[in-house]
């Protein structure tokens, strides 16, 4: 890989990180929200240093020098000169050259090109179905609930009083959330999901309450849902299923900030 072509690189891969943190919300696929300052600070320095690359070679004064050659009569006379400065140059060509990056550095073009016309997909039903439900904080105890009907709930927050709430607080009361569709396998039915990024895609962990009442939609599917607990096991212990019998349900455009488990805006 030549000088010239890893200035490229340095420049395009600046390019496509200012694309998906700074020009568009693609970012938020891949990591937190909190996140988004260090990549538009990383697309900056990689641009700038291919820039001053680019910047630095144009104005290389070795192509002057080469352009300038000594006259001939204050040349000095070379002829009879001992070769060795020759035989050692011939040695050093026969060697490795460490000025090029190795032929594999070229795959790298495949991230930042990527980056640029063709931004990886987010997670979605393929992840989630693959994946172990995240594991609700216990909660010591629980704030009374509002008298809103229906009652706007996190998918945790939903987990969380049917696994925990002594009170049953929930117990005949009208549930809102909002989530994907992830179809729960062989035997049919489906959840309303939520990924969750502790830092970023790597770490991501789902978040599912199975539904009931209605047939699946189609996987990646964003709803916004409206029911009442779905009763088995004992309410308030780790018997009992985070699990809603399904009164409504409203299809949603996916948030732009996807992967959190934040409380329904979409009005039910």
């Amino acid at each position: 890989m030549k000088r010239h072509v890893q200035v490229l690189l340095l420049v395009l891969t600046g390019l496509g990180l200012l694309h998906t943190a700074l020009f568009s919300d693609l970012c938020l696929r891949y990591v937190k929200e909190g996140l988004r300052p260090l990549l538009i600070a990383s697309g900056v320095l990689l641009l700038l240093l291919g820039l001053t690359g680019a910047a630095l070679d144009h104005t290389d004064p070795e192509d002057d020098d080469q352009g300038h050659a000594p006259d001939d009569d204050r040349a000095p006379n070379h002829e009879h000169a001992p070769d060795h400065e020759d035989d050692h140059r011939h040695e050093h060509d026969h060697g490795h050259d460490h000025s090029t990056a190795p032929r594999i550095a070229w795959l790298l073009f495949v991230p930042a090109l990527s980056l640029l016309f063709y931004a990886p997909p987010a997670l979605g039903a393929y992840t989630a179905s693959h994946a172990k439900n995240k594991a609700v904080k216990h909660e010591q105890r629980f704030d009374p609930l509002p008298a809103t009907t229906p009652l706007p709930l996190t998918l945790t927050d939903f987990t969380a009083r049917v696994q925990q709430d002594r009170e049953q607080a929930i117990r005949g009361r009208s549930i809102s959330m909002t989530g994907f569709v992830t179809p729960a396998g062989p035997g049919g039915g489906w959840y309303l999901t939520r990924i969750i990024f502790t830092c970023c895609a790597a770490d991501s962990q789902s978040v599912k309450v199975r539904m009931y009442g209605t047939p699946a939609p189609p996987a990646n599917t964003w709803l916004a849902v409206t029911g009442n607990w779905h009763p088995r096991g004992t309410l308030g212990t780790k018997s009992a299923t985070a699990a809603l019998d399904i009164h409504r349900t409203e299809r949603i455009p996916p948030p732009v900030n996807a992967f959190t488990d934040d409380l329904p805006l979409t009005p039910s």
